[in-house]
């Protein structure tokens, strides 16, 4: 048989700095055990709440007596869906911030059995064969190999080009590109590398790397470096800019 609320209970919202929700309640409750039901709701000690009633946009009238006990609602202007504020008395830091997370344990499932699910965002890319599980997928040095060849693209690195080192806030060296492509003798990733001849001897070669020369330049005038460390540009030799500032 169906639950009837009795035709004298009200419908009220309920609100606190944690908690929103529509409540029924009964006008003859007293106040001291309307506060213990709304405790589960709050989160609040029924000792630490101070209620108000606000009713449309009147001024908010607090709910409280000498003798919670014994002092009904009734005797407060209860209104269908009238406001009930729910304020917490206790200090700052005896309060529970339900909104922060950061110490409620998580629970992680092993890896294991999440690889073993058939209901997972994993199995479904397996079933795909999306991502790693694609097998024609490139590795990650592939990767890297093909990110480098766009830099060498996007930057426009052709031999000849006036150039800089990157960042250029830490290195004011300047030259020019004297080679675009890859030194094994340079241990690491493959991928292109951008010789430059510079302007001054502060580089680490001639061009040549373990005996295989690449370009030609004077001793400590040349430099191997990777594309997204070199921006092309009309950058004349620093010593020359500054006597075009002078003229």
């Amino acid at each position: 048989m169906a639950f009837h609320a009795a035709a004298a209970d009200i419908p009220l919202l309920i609100t606190s700095p944690n908690s929103s929700s529509e409540r029924r309640i009964t006008p003859s409750w007293s106040i001291a055990h309307f506060k213990t039901r709304l405790e589960p709701i709050t989160g609040i000690p029924a000792s630490s709440q101070k209620l108000t009633l606000r009713v449309g946009t009147q001024d908010g009238t607090a709910i409280e007596a000498d003798d919670e006990e014994k002092t009904q609602l009734s005797a407060f202007p209860l209104q269908a869906y009238a406001e009930i504020n729910v304020l917490d008395t206790r200090p700052a830091s005896a309060r529970t911030d339900f909104s922060d997370l950061s110490s409620v344990p998580k629970y992680t499932l092993p890896s294991a059995q999440y690889e073993s699910r058939n209901d997972s965002v994993l199995a479904w890319k397996k079933a795909q064969k999306l991502g790693r599980f694609d097998p024609n997928a490139p590795s990650l040095e592939e990767q890297k190999i093909r990110a480098m060849e766009r830099e060498v693209e996007e930057r426009g690195l052709t031999l000849h080009s006036r150039c800089r080192l990157l960042p250029a806030t830490t290195d004011a060296r300047r030259g020019s590109v004297a080679f675009v492509g890859p030194v094994p003798g340079i241990p690491g990733t493959a991928g292109p590398w951008i010789g430059v001849v510079l302007d001054e001897p502060t580089g680490k070669n001639d061009g040549s790397v373990k005996g295989t020369r690449y370009f030609s330049c004077a001793q400590n005038c040349g430099v191997f470096v990777r594309p997204e460390r070199v921006e092309v540009g009309d950058f004349p030799p620093l010593g020359l800019e500054e006597d075009m500032e002078e003229l």
